[in-house]
């Protein structure tokens, strides 16, 4: 079915009128420096209102990309009243404090009857809450329409005299564009029972998992969290047997000695680990842990990396509210992650389980999702993160697995694909994703399909001419009479593309929804997918390149695997927003930079070179090798923490 769809872009240029008040321009993006365009949104931070806009060439012809764009600043004014009254956090204790004033006296001046201890405890200052921007800038689908509307109205493009020189004028309306509804994919779970999604969201309500895992010895670990740990247990274990997935009793429930819950993070694991090892009846198959705090427990780190790299146990972080009921979607979500990372399949795609898959994944194929995170802005020393993820048994595109790799800061393209040591030895990622491939399917994939992520248009070239080559001369290696054929996609979420329904405008355009015409690239092969719903906001669709397709999909089998792919996340009840293999190398690289500590390392670096640029290379610590009983398995599948270049603004367990 077709529906037509009004296309529209945000940005800043809306005011490039030569007659406007003062303008600032970071990039493409356009800020008033007029009051009422800035919003106070807490803690001595104000959300300050702009425009973005470009220029792309499309199959319409050249096309004005147009999108309401923010920003924060801080309020200016003296240090010691913008201090005022925001939150510190003090490590290692973690406890939150209310600056009330600065003293009027230097600190050499000032004694306290205090006993000093080290390491010094520091100081971290919360500027404000990044939740509260994204909730300023949130616009319903029609709110956003007519800002735009009435911003390009205002602009006053055709009088510019510039594009009046160039004899370029600009339309009034925005672009129409033909957009189709996918069929909604239909899933399997249980008993082989069906499951239809309905406007992207389903449900585990009366039905038990595919393949549930069964849970025989596990213990249970409370960091002195405020929460009935043993009555969450006994609703976990009824949960569990709910979906299908048998859970004995724990072994044991250690509680942390309250005298250490002040103590460095390192420390408080460490003590941790002495209290319940000689208690436990050997290695258990499964670790339960709870957290006091959600969001900001430096706990998770250090606890994360004893776990993984040296006890090599599968476990699940979570932190309950403090002193309240635990509802049942809480426990199902906690029972989603616990069965994955144990190895089991909660849901599968019904074209896994009954083979009418693309003719170009009737041979064995192997799917690739693949992303490079990046230190902060002013983090030069900080190592990137390279993760490369891959479905592991074909006919299977639901189960994955990570390899993760540290490279040089700030370094795009990753450089390990492809590491000769010797004639006959390679220690690259390819070859330890192919090496698992082969063991669980007992077959070489005829066909490679790439998903990459985080790359610009600029970069496109680089994609091809580095990393697939590198990964070719990888297969080449592995075995040289091997010959498998690649396509290769990326994914982009950061760009300034809206849809709007031209009969609905107040709604979301509904999630399936694919356009490949008209405001496409008028030669590449390249499509806009919304494969979720949009429930808060104006949706925003992933914009997938295909950069090479030796395999030689149709244009609908590629569209249709790509949408299918958002169904196979799992973790969620939902379909996601972009190919699952990307949305997993994100959480591989959240999980393993808590384990690298790479803010701390930073910190220190910085500190002892006084803030300055280091000459000469910059080393690069190597990833934490994962203990071989979980490096195979999906410990990723978490709450997604910060990291370096996320999608989402929350914070995981």
């Amino acid at each position: 079915m077709l529906s037509h769809f009004c296309f529209y872009a945000e940005a800043a240029s809306l005011f490039a009128n030569p007659s406007s008040t003062m303008r600032e321009s970071t990039c493409q993006s356009f800020f008033h420096n007029e009051r009422k365009y800035f919003t106070d949104i807490g803690e001595g931070v104000d959300c300050c209102k702009g425009f973005h806009s470009s220029f792309r060439t499309t199959q319409g012809g050249l096309s004005l990309n147009i999108d309401i764009s923010s920003t924060m600043i801080v309020h200016p004014g003296p240090a010691k009243s913008t201090l005022k009254n925001l939150r510190v956090k003090v490590s290692p204790s973690n406890r939150e404090y209310k600056i009330t004033g600065l003293s009027e006296k230097l600190c050499k001046d000032q004694t306290r009857s205090v006993q000093l201890t080290y390491p010094l405890s520091t100081v971290n200052l919360f500027l404000y809450k990044r939740s509260n921007l994204v909730k300023e800038s949130r616009q319903k689908p029609q709110e956003k329409m007519n800002v735009l509307s009435r911003a390009l109205k205002n602009s006053n493009y055709n009088n510019d005299p510039m594009l009046q020189e160039c004899g370029v004028r600009i339309g009034s309306d925005f672009t129409q564009v033909e957009g189709r509804v996918l069929p909604t994919p239909k899933l399997k779970v249980g008993s082989e029972a069906d499951l239809f999604p309905n406007n992207g969201r389903w449900n585990f309500n009366n039905k038990t998992l595919v393949e549930p895992a069964r849970i025989t010895k596990w213990v249970v670990v409370n960091f002195s969290a405020r929460c009935n740990s043993h009555k969450i247990v006994s609703d976990l274990i009824r949960g569990g047997k709910m979906k299908g997935i048998n859970i004995d009793p724990p072994c044991n429930v250690f509680q942390e000695d309250p005298k250490f819950k002040e103590a460095p993070a390192f420390v408080r694991v460490e003590k941790m680990i002495e209290h319940i090892k000689p208690k436990l009846p050997g290695k258990p198959q499964f670790l339960l842990c709870f957290l006091a705090e959600r969001k900001s427990s430096n706990v998770y780190g250090p606890w994360k990396r004893k776990i993984l790299v040296e006890s090599g146990i599968v476990n699940q972080c979570i932190a309950p509210p403090a002193n309240a009921h635990v509802n049942d979607q809480y426990l199902t979500n906690v029972l989603l992650k616990i069965n994955a990372k144990l190895g089991g399949l909660n849901s599968v795609l019904a074209i896994e389980r009954s083979r009418p898959m693309p003719s170009a994944m009737r041979v064995p194929t192997m799917i690739i999702g693949m992303d490079v995170s990046h230190g902060s802005p002013g983090q030069s020393v900080v190592p990137s993160i390279a993760v490369v993820v891959s479905s592991r048994e074909w006919q299977l595109i639901s189960k994955y697995r990570a390899c993760v790799r540290t490279q040089s800061p700030k370094v795009e393209m990753i450089d390990n694909l492809f590491k000769r040591i010797s004639d006959v030895d390679d220690e690259g990622i390819m070859r330890e994703l192919l090496l698992d491939f082969e063991s669980s399917s007992r077959v070489k994939p005829n066909h490679v399909i790439i998903f990459r992520d985080g790359v610009s248009e600029s970069q496109f070239n680089q994609v091809l001419n580095i990393e697939l080559d590198k990964m070719m001369q990888a297969c080449k290696f592995y075995d040289e009479k091997w010959d498998p054929k690649f396509t290769v996609i990326i994914a982009q979420k950061n760009h300034h593309t809206k849809f709007f329904q031209t009969r609905s405008p107040y709604k979301n355009v509904p999630p399936r929804t694919i356009i490949d015409n008209k405001i496409c690239h008028p030669r590449n092969n390249d499509f806009y997918l919304c494969a979720h719903a949009g429930m808060i906001g104006t949706i925003r669709p992933t914009h997938y390149h295909v950069l090479y397709d030796e395999i030689g999909f149709s244009a609908d089998d590629l569209q249709e695997l790509v949408h299918s792919l958002s169904y196979v996340y799992r973790r969620s009840t939902t379909a996601i927003s972009v190919a699952a293999p990307i949305c997993y190398a994100h959480l591989a690289a959240a999980q393993m930079e808590t384990v690298m500590k790479f803010e701390d390392m930073s910190e220190t670096i910085s500190s002892s070179h006084g803030g300055m640029p280091m000459d000469g290379p910059v080393h690069v610590p190597p990833m934490p090798k994962l203990h071989p009983d979980v490096a195979t398995s999906m410990y990723f599948c978490q709450r997604k923490r910060s990291v370096h270049n996320s999608y989402e603004n929350s914070r995981r367990l």
